[in-house]
């Protein structure tokens, strides 16, 4: 089963994407798609692992090259999150430039094929204003790719809002 987890800042997406591993047979994998480019966010990456350490998460790093992910058996998959993935494809020298939204999508699929349940977390950026600057249109642009890509081949399309799951597409939350 494929689930879409969408949410602005703070909205509790991944804490219910997170409650929905939760409820499933082991193993469990985190997918973290953060890069760490100093002390304060390898803090924050050994802190976070260590929290899922207790709910026995077992961290994949993948910040890049999704379709290089190899799970170790079948279970489920949490990959938090596209936003974060989209951007590091996108701009990384090492990632796919602007074949990023296609890449993502291709590795999406490679590793459902791994899992009995993938759960993806996304950010729910496109409520906000116009005019962004820089190179914010592109990165948007390509995450909407991403995310309407992965939506329409979701079995679940789930929005949290304040906290609140509102299905969308699949299973009632």
């Amino acid at each position: 089963m494929l689930t879409l987890v969408l949410g602005g800042a703070a909205s509790g997406k991944s804490e219910y994407a997170e409650s929905l591993v939760l409820k499933t047979a082991l193993p469990r994998y985190y997918l973290a798609t953060m890069q760490v480019w100093d002390a304060e966010c390898a803090a924050r990456v050994e802190k976070h692992r260590q929290m899922r350490a207790k709910k026995q998460f077992e961290t994949v790093e993948c910040p890049l090259h999704l379709d290089a992910v190899r799970l170790p058996a079948r279970g489920t998959a949490l990959l938090e999150d596209l936003g974060n993935l989209t951007a590091n494809e996108l701009y990384d020298p090492a990632g796919a430039g602007e074949a990023a939204a296609s890449a993502i999508l291709d590795g999406l699929s490679q590793l459902a094929a791994q899992c009995e349940h993938l759960i993806v977390v996304s950010n729910e950026v496109f409520s906000g204003g116009a005019g962004y600057a820089g190179d914010t249109d592109r990165y948007l642009k390509a995450l909407a790719q991403v995310n309407n890509g992965l939506a329409a081949r979701a079995d679940a399309v789930v929005r949290v809002v304040c906290g609140i799951p509102v299905s969308y597409k699949g299973a009632k939350s």
